[in-house]
């Protein structure tokens, strides 16, 4: 006789996990609410900006299962174009943004296009070279003031009303943008955009023979992930008044993938975990010069193999819960 499943049942585990990631969402928001009122805000506002960096990467990698070691290209260059617009053009810092923003979407669709043809480590090498290309550009073009960088960006009024040279005020701002772009990436994730993301992350032929055009989905989640990246970036020219090579240069990309790695790759609060570990890591050891690149890489070879589903994925195993 044929066993019929309970629906109430096959609920449970879906209605776990909302549950769980819920009461995670609320332990991470009421955290960035106290957290300025005990630490730096300037540094608050800096870790925000880079934990939507890690989240935009993690829907490329955890969910569609694309590598990408040119990140930087999307967050370096809405970096320079949201200070530029800001700056020389003297736009209000929510059109700089959204400057910035576009700017990195047109190149995450252009060098999707070109990567997505190929898998893999090829796949990987392309994103790298399209950046470093980009990197070279932004080395010798005149606007982006070469190795000196955008300078002294004005934070300017967000809707001309709010001065956001309050350092309480542009924290708001900061953490509304960064919820803002976290809830969208969690409303992707669970959309059935989102599933068909996993399902050709799982097996691409299957999904192939399903009918769906695999590419068209990764060339979506491709340009998602770099306008999400330039969001990040655009907003942290803003915070930090600053524009410059470090944002787009190859190391800013593996930065990006160390810290999803150490957060949990495929989670979707382990990247936020992973940016503010990392960040923090590197003040605490700043006193030790270029070491902290030695350190930092003997961090990802313990996460590789010590414990591969990283810090939150680590947690949420131990406590048979998905975050």
């Amino acid at each position: 006789m044929e066993r019929v499943m309970d629906p109430v049942a096959q609920k449970q585990p879906s209605a776990l996990r909302a549950q769980s990631e819920t009461i995670a969402f609320v332990i991470m928001v009421a955290a960035l609410i106290v957290a300025p009122f005990v630490t730096y805000p300037l540094f608050l506002m800096q870790a925000m900006c880079f934990a939507l960096f890690a989240c935009a990467f993690n829907l490329l990698i955890g969910y569609v299962g694309l590598l990408s070691f040119g990140h930087a290209l999307y967050f370096g260059w809405a970096s320079y174009l949201s200070a530029h617009a800001a700056k020389i053009w003297g736009l209000s810092p929510e059109l700089a943004i959204l400057t910035g923003t576009a700017t990195a979407a047109v190149f995450g669709l252009l060098a999707g296009a070109l990567a997505i043809r190929r898998q893999g480590i090829y796949f990987a090498m392309i994103t790298l070279a399209l950046a470093q290309m980009m990197y070279f550009f932004a080395l010798q073009a005149r606007f982006t003031g070469g190795e000196d960088g955008i300078q002294a960006v004005p934070r300017g009024h967000f809707l001309g009303i709010f001065d956001l040279k309050n350092e309480m005020t542009m924290y708001v701002f900061v953490l509304a943008i960064f919820l803002g772009g976290f809830l969208f990436i969690y409303r992707i994730i669970h959309s059935p955009f989102g599933e068909v993301l996993k399902a050709i992350r799982e097996n691409e032929p299957r999904a192939i023979s399903l009918g769906y055009k695999t590419d068209r989905y990764k060339l979506m989640a491709f340009v998602l992930s770099a306008t999400l990246a330039g969001l990040a970036g655009s907003t942290k020219a803003i915070v930090l008044q600053l524009a410059s090579l470090t944002d787009v240069n190859w190391p800013m990309s593996g930065e990006v993938v160390l810290m999803t790695l150490v957060g949990g790759l495929g989670t979707i609060f382990g990247p936020v975990v992973g940016a503010f570990v990392i960040l923090v890591m590197q003040y605490k050891l700043a006193s030790v010069g270029e070491w902290v690149l030695v350190i930092q890489g003997v961090i990802f070879v313990a996460c590789v193999l010590l414990f591969r589903r990283g810090i939150v994925g680590e947690f949420a195993h131990w406590l048979r819960i998905k975050l």
